[in-house]
């Protein structure tokens, strides 16, 4: 069977999640290997034994023995760790690979956590997800669009902004990463919906993925059209858009 076959079947796995079980680039579940067997007519002891093997495919990562971090949002942190280009738009907050522990703080200060060491856990995780995102060899082309507000909120303060802008400029002097300004002088623009990432990925059987979070959990867009829309709206900001550098 295709994996277009596999999708169709509606199993509740699409076509781009099954190509990253098969390279072995997720974990797959007990109950996912269970659906496929079911589907492919495998016999009850192939299943069996396949079904136990799947709990040895946990990726023993960095991100995945952290309780802090949800799991919805593990799956985009591995994503993001085998994606070669990332484009991101922002309208209000410098994204999280881009921030000073400073300004991290002071946003998940504003969330107001009940337990405040679990905070720190947090901002912790998040330099150590920029170190490795940003140690990669190759590196990761990133282009991101952060709209006028993101740089104009004084998240912690005064000075806490001002470094968190003059890191911002520091960061662009790598040639990988583009950082850009869409200015509130443009009025209107096509990615008022809302922040998203689109992940680009360099073999041609991993589809490209586009990723929308909420408090609460995250949307993950596979299909082409979908895909291709957000690039369209990503082309249209980023003509709109300015060097970080040249920002006032």
């Amino acid at each position: 069977m295709s994996r277009r076959e596999v999708a169709e079947a509606r199993l509740g796995i699409s076509e781009p999640t099954l190509h990253r079980i098969e390279t072995g680039k997720v974990p797959v579940t007990a109950a996912n290997v269970r659906a496929l067997c079911w589907l492919y007519g495998a016999d009850q002891s192939i299943t069996d034994a396949l079904a136990e093997l799947a709990l040895g495919t946990s990726q023993q990562e960095w991100w995945d023995a952290s309780p802090v971090i949800p799991e919805w949002f593990k799956l985009y942190v591995g994503l993001e760790a085998s994606a070669s280009r990332m484009f991101g738009y922002d309208g209000e907050v410098i994204p999280g690979e881009l921030q000073t522990p400073e300004y991290a703080r002071a946003i998940f200060g504003a969330e107001q956590p009940v337990d405040s060491e679990s905070a720190e856990r947090h901002i912790k995780l998040r330099m150590q997800r920029q170190k490795t995102l940003f140690a990669r060899n190759p590196p990761i082309r990133i282009v991101t669009v952060l709209g006028e507000g993101a740089l104009t909120r004084p998240v912690g303060g005064e000075q806490v902004l001002k470094a968190q802008v003059e890191h911002l400029r520091k960061l662009t002097r790598d040639d990988a990463l583009d950082i850009r300004v869409l200015p509130f002088s443009v009025g209107a623009h096509a990615a008022m919906a809302g922040a998203f990432r689109i992940l680009e990925f360099d073999d041609p059987d991993d589809p490209d993925v586009v990723y929308l979070e909420s408090h609460v959990g995250a949307l993950y867009l596979e299909e082409q059209a979908e895909v291709d829309e957000y690039r369209r709206i990503f082309d249209l900001i980023s003509k709109d858009s300015v060097p970080v550098g040249e920002y006032r």
